[in-house]
């Protein structure tokens, strides 16, 4: 039986990511209760111990503001900890899949954000995730020579919202809906709301290739999101239609457009970061649903229990 290390097993992703990966072998789930990311040491010994076959590493310091006065906190977490997975598991003979994000990019495009384009992230969370993907890049063309080559997918992914986890923007927007008449919501921010279990079921796949069929998987970037483009606000007033078609109480009755100047923030967000899922799509075999039908499935799932 194969065993796979899954780091943010208490996460929105990885709670999702225990069910989709439970059919490829043995699960070993790790929090931040038991093991410290900000420790070489204890990264080190949980693989040498586990010797995983995969590793999925879900775990991150994702907040975003926060990160401004953390910076040191947030690159340990997103920048050394990957680093130092991907050469443990680069010793240990397994492969890793990386979760990463599209805040790597300034969002000055207009087109979706290919696996090519330059990186140019504009704030301390995005550099330190930029950081992560780098180290595993570095890493395995460094112990190329000396291990031979590394397995490795660095997963790109974009506004993610799920069934689990305290917090995220859907359940913001149900909570806020539920008290207020009136929400102001940004609009000129441009991505693509992005369901934790789809994000989940793809890795589970590229996991599977990784492990059995590695040559259908090359090492490198993925970008993988649900299908379509949104605002942040055209995701708020979707979230209000479907929550209402399913039978859900709210008291909202305007969701007011506003600009990112009007609601400022310690971090600055891309503008546009849409992602291009193509070579995902091609690896997968399928592309991804619209992130409308995501919504939609996330919220039936909320409202059953």
């Amino acid at each position: 039986m194969k065993r796979i290390l899954l780091t943010g097993v208490d996460g929105q992703l990885g709670q999702e990511l225990q069910r989709t990966l439970a059919p490829l072998g043995e699960v070993k789930g790790v929090g931040r209760q038991t093991l410290d990311l900000t420790s070489s040491d204890r990264i080190c010994q949980t693989i040498a111990e586990i010797k995983p076959d995969l590793i999925v590493n879900a775990a991150a310091y994702t907040a975003v503001d926060k990160s401004e006065t953390e910076s040191e906190l947030a690159h340990l977490i997103n920048g050394v900890a990957p680093t130092m997975m991907a050469a443990e598991q680069a010793r240990n003979g397994g492969a890793l899949i990386h979760v990463s994000t599209d805040y790597v990019f300034d969002g000055s495009k207009n087109t979706p954000y290919t696996e090519e384009d330059a990186p140019n992230p504009l704030g301390v969370y995005g550099k330190s995730k930029l950081a992560g993907e780098e180290g595993i890049q570095k890493t395995s063309q460094d112990l190329q020579s000396v291990m031979g080559e590394f397995r490795y997918v660095i997963l790109r992914t974009a506004w993610v919202y799920g069934t689990y986890g305290k917090t995220n923007f859907v359940k913001t927007m149900l909570r806020l809906g539920a008290d207020r008449e009136e929400i102001r919501v940004v609009a000129d921010q441009v991505g693509t709301p992005t369901w934790a279990y789809d994000i989940a079921n793809a890795i589970a796949i590229l996991g599977q290739q990784l492990i059995s069929e590695p040559a259908t998987v090359p090492s490198g970037i993925y970008n993988f999101t649900n299908s379509g483009v949104a605002s942040w606000y055209d995701f708020a007033i979707a979230i209000f239609e479907e929550a209402q078609q399913l039978g859900m109480t709210l008291k909202v009755q305007r969701v007011v457009p506003i600009t990112t100047s009007e609601y400022p923030t310690p971090a600055t967000r891309p503008a546009y970061s849409v992602l291009a899922g193509q070579k995902t799509a091609a690896a997968l075999g399928s592309h991804s649903s619209h992130w409308r039908q995501g919504l939609r499935k996330m919220l039936t799932e909320l409202y059953s229990n």
